[in-house]
């Protein structure tokens, strides 16, 4: 019982040193662990197949492997954590400013216990997450009242006035028209129809030229018997006219009249019949009528002169005044319903304003009650969150009585119904990995239990974040669904995670070390009892255990586990160790080109293929230490400070040590690195 115990005190205390700085140091020390684990496994594995040739000195000391028909299954094992798919991100919802206070925070009044799992039933009976204080809203809401009930009669008042302006304008316009219609019609009763459209027309085309008093005395009466002569249609300045002549012709006839009738008397008075007294008589008859005639002629030359063309500009000017008058009109009852549209427009819009600033009010207290949105488990956001940096870099904690602010999130909801498991699948093997393929999943907190999944998404980008210390790492967050429901996984659980990429049936396979680069082919050095053969093969699907063989060898026939070394430009070899597993590209050291003829391997002992020459370490610019000091300031608070404290003092001092704790890190890390790494790939690729 105490050797379990202590077992998994390790075990806890090993997966802590694990998940700290794992994204620093994942690329170089996973890469070793792989090389080193591959290269002993191998050695276990194969022992039996090793034999020693006696043909020769060459072949006795070389060891050998002997090709066999064999099943080989390709997998990709990345280490991760266990998270919720579907999460929910519980954020303030209270604007900056509005609850109060410089800093325009809000403070918790209350909130659920971290870890409290909400149901179903809980998000349909509304259980409060978090409440938040709104003391402050709630003395405002009476005032926006006020307000509102204010600009709301403004508002109905200048829409009624807008009513009558409305209402006013057409009676006005229409006014106006009559008076036009009206004054037309007295300037055509004056001068008649035909001869008003006539001087009307006239004085449109040449407004200089008023009215001729020839036009009226143009106007034909016709003959009243004669049906198809009727005659122009004349008006009351024509009948005057007619008058004026109808007088002189009466006057004049009268006058000839009592000429003739002077003329007998005169004759008769001559012949001793009439008296003095009746020639007298005749005299001032025709004296009276003679005068008749000469003031109807003048009466006429008055008319002509002065009475028509005053009548007729008089009716003219008020047919055209009444025209302006309707234009004028027109325009006031556009302005003044302008003036009356303005003054509504503006109390709408003010009265919206109070009512959008009430309502946003009564939201802001209603977002103070947040409830739960939907079932999953209450998870507090991390105090590393930069909303919990404001004032100088203090932390602050999700608790009752802490300010929170606008947009900060308070509570973060996984739903634990459907859980995944994130993994950051290395650059040298994304391109295996496919949304779809099947996968494999061990927590750590139940070892001896698997879960089945597959691949639901692989990322397009590499993710920036795990290249924190280490810029050359390249990793792509994959995402894996587990399969079924399991109550007691919890999200942040640490997680490895084995997809199975592709699974051959019957081939030949071989170790992956004895494929060697000669020439720019893939050879394998095969063991004959006439010496050591050298053949091109063909290489397929590989993992880091064994390579399949396409073509150029046989089952059953020995290759070489250590390809010999070029010792002369004449093609002759030496043995060596791992001779030229390192060509790569024109020989370059740090790179292992693939088993299938595909781009180059990466040395894992370099990030980005090169090897670093001994004793060179890392530069420290002062962007990677601070970083390097933000990380560590999350993991070991006490000793981030002190090395604060020296990079002020002493700054050579400081990345002396600086870099003695980074190495210190790395090297817990390398303890621990083979219980979730390849390694155990290597292992799993020959059991099978």
């Amino acid at each position: 019982m105490t050797y379990h115990q202590d077992k998994s005190n390790r075990k806890v205390v090993h997966n802590r040193h694990r998940r700290c700085l794992g994204a620093v140091f994942a690329g170089k020390t996973l890469w070793v662990i792989l090389v080193l684990g591959a290269i002993g496994v191998t050695a276990l594995v194969l022992f039996g197949s090793m034999k020693t040739k006696g043909s020769t000195d060459l072949a006795q000391r070389l060891s050998t492997f002997t090709a066999r028909l064999d099943d080989l299954t390709i997998t990709v094992t990345e280490s991760g954590s266990i998270n919720a798919r579907n999460t929910i991100d519980i954020k303030c919802e209270v604007e900056a400013g509005r609850m109060g206070g410089g800093g325009g925070g809000v403070t918790i009044l209350s909130i659920v216990p971290e870890g409290t799992y909400i149901t179903p039933e809980d998000v349909n009976n509304g259980k409060v997450l978090v409440e938040l204080d709104s003391s402050v809203m709630e003395e405002y809401i009476e005032q926006y009242k006020i307000d509102v009930a204010t600009a709301e009669a403004s508002f109905i008042e200048a829409d009624e006035s807008h009513r009558i302006q409305i209402k006013q304008n057409e009676s006005d316009i229409k006014a106006a028209e009559l008076a036009v219609k009206f004054a037309k019609m007295d300037f055509q009763k004056y001068l008649g129809e035909d001869l008003a459209e006539e001087v009307t027309q006239k004085l449109r085309d040449d407004p200089n030229s008023g009215i001729d008093v020839a036009l009226i005395t143009e106007v034909n009466p016709g003959d009243p018997n004669d049906p198809n002569n009727a005659g122009d249609q004349g008006g009351e300045a024509s009948q005057m006219l007619k008058e004026f002549k109808d007088a002189i012709l009466l006057a004049d006839g009268q006058r000839q009249k009592y000429t003739d009738v002077l003329e007998g008397t005169q004759k008769l008075y001559d012949a001793n019949y009439a008296s003095a007294l009746d020639l007298q008589s005749a005299k001032l008859d025709v004296q009276r009528f003679k005068v008749q005639t000469e003031s109807a002629n003048e009466a006429l030359r008055l008319y002509k002169l002065y009475d028509f063309p005053k009548e007729a500009e008089k009716f003219l000017s008020d047919y055209e005044e009444a025209n302006r008058e309707l234009d004028r009109t027109k325009a006031r009852a556009r302005a003044t319903l302008a003036q009356t549209r303005a003054r509504l427009l503006s109390s709408k819009s003010k009265f919206e304003l109070q009512d959008q600033r009430m309502k946003k009010a009564e939201r802001q207290i209603e977002a103070c009650m947040i409830k739960a949105p939907a079932p999953g488990l209450v998870i507090y956001a991390s105090s590393s969150d930069v909303f919990m940096r404001r004032g100088g870099g203090g932390s602050r904690n999700i608790d009752e009585g802490e300010t929170v602010y606008e947009r900060q999130k308070i509570i973060s909801l996984p739903d634990t119904a459907e859980m995944i498991a994130e993994i950051a699948v290395h650059e040298a093997e994304v391109d295996k990995v496919r949304p779809g393929q099947r996968a494999i999943i061990t927590v750590d907190p139940f070892p001896d239990e698997t879960f089945k999944g597959q691949v639901l998404k692989v990322a397009h980008l590499p993710d920036s974040r795990r290249g924190f210390l280490n810029p050359d790492l390249k990793v792509y967050i994959t995402q894996v669904l587990i399969e079924g429901t399991h109550d007691y996984l919890k999200p942040g659980m640490s997680a490895k995670v084995e997809i199975l990429v592709k699974r051959l049936e019957d081939v030949i396979i071989v170790p992956v070390q004895v494929v060697a680069n000669r020439g720019g082919s893939k050879v394998c050095f095969v063991s004959t009892p006439g010496g050591t053969e050298e053949r091109v093969v063909q290489t397929g699907a590989f993992d880091d255990t064994f390579v399949q063989i396409v073509d150029g060898l046989k089952e059953g026939e020995e290759v070489l586990l250590n390809p010999p070394r070029v010792t002369k430009p004449g093609g002759e070899y030496g043995a060596s160790r791992d001779a030229d597993r390192f060509e790569g590209a024109g020989g370059q050291t740090g790179q292992t080109e693939s088993p299938q003829g595909g781009p180059p391997r990466q040395d894992p002992a370099a990030p980005g293929g090169r090897r670093r020459p001994q004793g060179r370490q890392p530069e420290l610019t002062d962007e990677r230490i601070d970083r390097i000091m933000g990380m560590l300031a999350e993991r070991d608070p006490e000793k981030a400070k002190k090395l604060k404290q020296l990079r002020q003092s002493d700054p050579k001092k400081f990345k002396a040590e600086l870099m003695k704790t980074m190495q210190g890190m790395s090297g817990r890390m390398g303890q621990g690195g083979n219980r979730g790494g390849r390694g155990d790939n290597a292992t799993r690729g020959q059991d099978r």
